[in-house]
């Protein structure tokens, strides 16, 4: 499976993930802890060629500052050269154009130049230079164009503030019109973006809505994709809707079996395997880690995720002795006695440990109880508000 990692064609049309995301990740894998020092000896001739062939001078002394790669003083110059050599005959064809041409011609050029400096990663001269092409754009789908290459410059450089506020410029635009396949399109983004910030519960919203429409294969592979919908949808929605968006979802059986782990981990949870579970988990924690946009949430993750099967678990009883959940588990009674302790403290399971029976009492709050107390709190402060009106009318 290919790891979540900007400049060509916005749309994954081709199939192929965009070449800078995959340099992002490997960038990201050069810095884990990790990953062994062989990998990353080829991680770092890797991450060298793409860096020359895309002549991204701005990236390679960031890199050679950070002890990254070797410096090399003539590799930079040349490289500068040839952008300006680059930078001055994409002027030309401007210049040209706003002499010569239709104003279509003249948006092609000033779009070839901000192309340029997304593929070179100068960030700040190609968002700026997006912005001059915007000016020259009419129609929306190619404005729409323009910022999905602002989220994918955005999701090089995890510049989440500009993802953000580009997202939020595509709904504004698609207010005013705008196709399907751009609209599905920015779920995928806008779904990336909330799991990388971890907001789960709306990017599996997202992912779900775009699992029959997927098209960004700029971002990441189909398997990819299907590997975040599944971990997302794990912590986010209840088992009915599990079964019937995550399971028996024709579209992730297709292709759940190529990511190593899901399958097993996806459906022992479903089927309560409670130590297949576990099993599966453990295989999937390494790819958790090695992935750029959830590594950061990985701790977090790993407590989400255990809630969810913990409280699954004792769901079904009103007692169970810990000897019980551990032999279901495959773990042993010290193990699950930390482990509960540490939630029950965290107000995340709803149950108490009698130690001395070594058994668990699920206390789970009555919701209907609840919500007939909060109604009769509301009511009281209703009425306290309608006698102090009646006051005043009064007076």
């Amino acid at each position: 499976m290919d790891g979540g990692g900007g400049g060509g064609s916005t749309s994954g049309d081709d199939g192929k993930q965009e070449k800078h995301l995959v340099l992002a990740h490997k960038l990201f894998l050069l810095s884990h802890p990790d990953v062994d020092d062989l990998s990353k000896v080829d991680l770092r001739s890797d991450v060298l060629s793409a860096v020359k062939s895309d002549d991204m001078a701005p990236l390679f002394e960031s890199l050679a500052a950070a002890g990254v790669l070797e410096p090399d003083a003539v590799l930079l110059s040349e490289m500068r050269a040839r952008i300006d050599e680059e930078i001055r005959k994409l002027d030309e064809k401007i210049a040209d154009a706003e002499e010569n041409l239709g104003e279509s011609e003249v948006r092609e050029a000033h779009l070839a130049k901000s192309l340029y400096f997304v593929k070179v990663g100068e960030k700040e001269k190609a968002l700026e230079q997006l912005k001059v092409t915007e000016g020259k754009t009419v129609a929306i789908g190619q404005k729409m164009d323009l910022v999905f290459y602002t989220l994918q410059i955005g999701l090089f450089y995890m510049d989440f503030d500009l993802i953000s506020k580009s997202v939020d410029k595509a709904k504004k635009l698609f207010e005013e019109g705008g196709d399907w396949e751009r609209k599905n399109r920015l779920k995928v983004y806008e779904g990336l973006y909330c799991m990388a910030t971890r907001n789960f519960k709306k990017a599996t919203s997202l992912f779900l809505d775009s699992i029959s429409t997927f098209t960004t294969y700029e971002l990441f592979p189909y398997d990819t994709f299907i590997f975040y919908t599944v971990l997302t949808s794990i912590i986010s929605l209840d088992r009915v809707s599990l079964k019937q968006k995550v399971v028996d979802a024709p579209e992730i059986l297709a292709v759940i079996s190529k990511v190593p782990h899901l399958s097993e981990f996806l459906n022992s949870l479903y089927n309560c395997q409670y130590k297949s579970f576990f099993v599966a988990f453990s295989g999937l924690t390494e790819q958790i880690k090695l992935d750029r946009y959830l590594q950061p949430h990985f701790r977090y993750y790993m407590r989400e995720v255990r809630t969810v099967v913990y409280s699954q678990f004792l769901e079904s009883y009103k007692s169970v002795t810990m000897e019980a959940m551990a032999s279901a588990f495959g773990v042993t009674v010290d193990f699950i006695d930390q482990e509960l302790s540490r939630f029950i403290a965290a107000g995340k399971l709803h149950c108490k440990i009698d130690k001395v029976a070594g058994v668990l009492e699920t206390n789970r709050p009555d919701e209907r109880n609840a919500f007939y107390q909060s109604t009769i709190k509301q009511g009281d402060f209703l009425l306290n508000r309608i006698q102090k009106l009646s006051r005043v009318i009064d007076l």
